[in-house]
């Protein structure tokens, strides 16, 4: 069982790095998303980023090896490929259809979806504190979509087909988190990466125009670097901070994810308002996208949060 070094003021900081990378991504690819299609974008963040992994690991002499997978790893590498593959197409393609913001709030779907999986797949359990988390996280979502709830429960258009498309790449996302869960105990955090990356660019390939990086503008090209280099240096940044705080609370500070995506559209529409635009929502949706990352927060922290207090209770009753 994986134990945490004990600097939490260390991991605390990795962790608001990644929510900050993460949150500050949709933003630069909705630049390149405007030339470049969904599978070449995915194709080059994933080669990039797969690339220097293998780099990396290949001087320290620590490439992963078959043998210890076993009979069954073959399909772990498999079902987390697809999930990781399946969530980046799906998510990039549900972009082009709504704002940074509404993408980054619905991705928040994605850690629910593992936990119901982790459930029914790992026997774990669902306790009180998740339950009010998730009550809590629906609530946000309703409040969030308020301006446009009809058009989403009655009509197909662009708009509801982004949140979809999103909603749906969460969701196979899920499966490829618990491949690599299980991958997990028998490779190290950058050797699962790299094997899933690269595996991921090569099933991409026959889909994928390398040439249409050409015809990016110069901001775009940089912004395309800028978003090879998130994938790699936000996923180990996740990484190093789970190796030194505790996994819930690592998940509950990434829940502010969406809040920095919406920060971060504010600021770059008043200062680049020819390249971003500012959020179309209401007082009531900001609202709601409050509760949405407090549900998150909430879910990721109900086991901790739920012992913590029968702790409490039984030194109470103990004195």
């Amino acid at each position: 069982m994986h134990i945490s070094s004990g600097r939490w003021v260390y991991g605390l900081f990795l962790a608001l790095l990644t929510a900050f990378l993460w949150g500050i991504l949709p933003i630069k690819l909705k630049q390149v998303l405007q030339v470049m299609d969904p599978f070449t974008v995915t194709w080059y963040r994933l080669t990039v980023a797969g690339g220097c992994l293998f780099i990396y690991l290949s001087l320290a002499k620590r490439l992963p090896s078959r043998k210890v997978l076993g009979p069954k790893g073959g399909w772990l590498v498999l079902m987390a490929v697809l999930g990781l593959v399946g969530n980046y197409v799906l998510y990039l393609m549900g972009l082009q259809l709504l704002s940074p913001g509404t993408a980054q709030l619905v991705v928040q779907t994605g850690p629910i979806m593992l936990l119901v999986a982790s459930v029914f797949v790992f026997k774990e359990r669902f306790s009180i504190g998740q339950g009010v988390g998730l009550a809590v996280l629906l609530i946000g979502f309703v409040l969030f979509f308020n301006q446009r709830l009809a058009e989403l429960l009655t009509s197909l258009s662009d708009y509801t087909a982004g949140v979809l498309l999103v909603l749906l790449g969460s969701t196979v996302w899920a499966f490829y988190a618990l491949g690599q869960k299980q991958l997990l105990t028998v490779w190290n955090s950058l050797q699962v990466m790299m094997v899933i990356y690269l595996f991921c660019a090569l099933l991409l390939t026959p889909w994928v125009h390398p040439l249409e990086a050409l015809e990016l503008s110069p901001l775009q090209g940089w912004l395309l670097l800028a978003c090879c280099m998130n994938t790699l240096i936000a996923y180990g940044a996740f990484a190093e901070a789970l190796a030194h705080w505790e996994a819930s609370r690592v998940s509950a500070t990434l829940a502010i994810t969406p809040l920095v995506t919406f920060g971060a559209v504010a600021i770059a529409a008043e200062v680049w308002p020819d390249y971003v635009h500012a959020e179309q929502i209401n007082g009531l949706g900001y609202g709601g996208a409050v509760l949405v990352v407090l549900g998150s927060a909430l879910v990721a922290l109900g086991p901790s949060l739920i012992a913590g207090l029968k702790a409490r209770r039984a030194r109470m009753v103990a004195s």
